[in-house]
């Protein structure tokens, strides 16, 4: 009887040490979303720099072109006097 028992108990543990080592679906999914939430962050943070450094080329042409647009305006205001 004393052995049934300790062989039961060594079983439960057994089992319970086993079964505690498994990696669940819900962990599983969890790491998959968070996987995916980091590359979609690095993703979004490499295109909003590119489109910064865009919008920051065309505000600096359009500069450019407002002066020169200026300069041809006085050019023929001068012109005609």
């Amino acid at each position: 009887m004393k052995k049934l028992i300790l062989n039961i108990v060594l079983v439960f543990a057994l089992i319970i040490s086993v079964s505690s080592c498994r990696e669940t679906k819900a962990e599983k999914a969890a790491e998959a979303v968070e996987n995916t939430t980091e590359e979609a962050v690095e993703e979004t943070e490499g295109a909003l720099e590119k489109t910064g450094k865009a919008i920051d080329n065309v505000v600096e042409e359009t500069e450019e072109a407002v002066e020169a647009t200026e300069e041809a305006v006085e050019e023929i205001d001068g012109d005609d006097n």
